[in-house]
């Protein structure tokens, strides 16, 4: 009987102790450790951006080999590119007919003017069509 009298009383204790030890724990890190834990910045999407418009000129990508040759070739041009910026590397790229236009948002006039650089430079291209935004606020 005596056994048992400790072993409940020690049961007891440990418990105690736990909880005590959870409340404080929790106390301690809800009043003294502010939330300082940055918010990551949303991910890139040029989806709103790069929306087919209505009446533009050139909506949808070219099926015929050769422009997807072009377009392919200018993608990876754009995403070899290391300096441009996330929105600079998904901009939409459409080929049709050897014409090469582009759409979305850029950082700045340096990023939009290298893009269209990088778009004349392949083989195939007979013009490009840069329809960039510079972002307001990069």
């Amino acid at each position: 009987m005596r056994y048992l009298t400790w072993v409940l009383l020690m049961s007891l204790v440990c418990f105690g102790a736990a909880c005590s030890n959870d409340t404080n724990t929790i106390k301690k890190d809800t009043t003294t450790t502010p939330n300082t834990t940055p918010t990551p910045p949303p991910d890139a999407d040029n989806t709103a951006k790069n929306a087919d418009t209505p009446g533009a000129s050139v909506t949808n990508q070219s099926e015929s080999e050769a422009d997807i040759q072009i377009s392919a070739a200018v993608r990876k041009a754009v995403v070899d590119d290391k300096a441009l910026s996330t929105n600079a590397h998904n901009v939409k790229i459409i080929t049709s007919n050897g014409i090469v236009t582009l759409r979305g948002p850029v950082k700045n006039d340096q990023e939009k003017s290298s893009i269209e650089s990088k778009a004349k430079q392949v083989a195939g291209v007979s013009r490009v069509e840069n329809l960039l935004e510079v972002e307001k606020n990069p």
